[in-house]
């Protein structure tokens, strides 16, 4: 965290600047708060709870829809890594709706699911999915053949060597689709919220803009910062610990 300085010390510098403009004037005040109002508002609705019954739900749809793509993507990527036809069967679907960008998925879960919970988390499962397989599958066939090959010459069956030679092996990859996955699925959650939302913390920030409640706006959004960073933060806590068997890299 302390090699981190720097790059705390210029988001300092730039909320200063923010400060700044805002009381001289060089932005306008109103449509852009000063920070220290953003901040005073920010714990204020922190306290009162307001902030927190609109993150909530949010939090739940983003680990629901991504636990369930973890879930569907991890063993599919290892069946596609380790099997031909499987991989044959699902390539073609799965390069034909990969590019498909998550906000065109919205319309069509509304027309099945309606705008409730259920749409919103099925969308962040759809878009969750495919970071994790693609980098299962990659993971699982860059794992060096003289592994497998040397589990053989052990006499370990094809079933344990997925366990415990393969799956160990592909973890760095499966582990870097999923930091993707769930910042892809908090971004996804926000603008489902907006679409169709009437809770959740996108809802909470495009409200707060209807009603030019620009300071409780603001806040929603540092609230997002500050979400996304513990989230990305915590995933690479979880690497150092699954991945420790590879040593200090170097790493943040």
């Amino acid at each position: 965290m302390l090699k981190r300085w720097p790059g705390f010390v210029l988001i300092i510098a730039l909320l200063v600047m923010w400060e700044i403009a805002s009381k001289t004037g060089i932005v306008d005040s109103v449509s852009m708060p000063p920070v220290s109002q953003v901040f005073t508002t920010w714990g204020g609705i922190i306290a009162n709870g307001e902030l927190l019954n609109y993150l909530l739900p949010s939090l739940g749809r983003i680990f629901s829809g991504f636990l369930l793509a973890a879930l569907v993507a991890v063993p599919l990527g290892l069946l596609m890594g380790t099997t031909p036809f499987i991989y044959r069967l699902l390539e073609p679907i799965t390069e034909l709706i990969r590019p498909i960008p998550a906000s065109a998925y919205i319309p069509v879960a509304i027309l099945f699911l309606g705008i409730e919970n259920e749409m919103k988390v099925f969308v962040i499962f759809l878009s969750s999915l495919f970071p994790i397989l693609l980098n299962t599958y990659s993971g699982v066939r860059g794992v060096d053949p003289i592994l497998i090959d040397t589990g053989r010459t052990f006499g370990v069956s094809k079933m344990k060597s997925l366990f415990k030679i393969i799956l160990p092996a592909a973890l760095p990859s499966i582990l870097t689709g999923m930091r993707v996955s769930v910042g892809i699925a908090l971004v996804v959650a926000v603008v489902a919220e907006m679409i169709t939302g009437n809770s959740g913390i996108g809802y909470f920030i495009l409200d707060m803009q209807r009603i030019f409640r620009v300071a409780e706006m603001f806040a929603g959004i540092f609230t997002l910062g500050i979400i996304g960073y513990l989230i990305n933060f915590g995933f690479l806590k979880v690497e150092q610990y699954f991945l420790r068997w590879r040593g200090n890299t170097g790493g943040v």
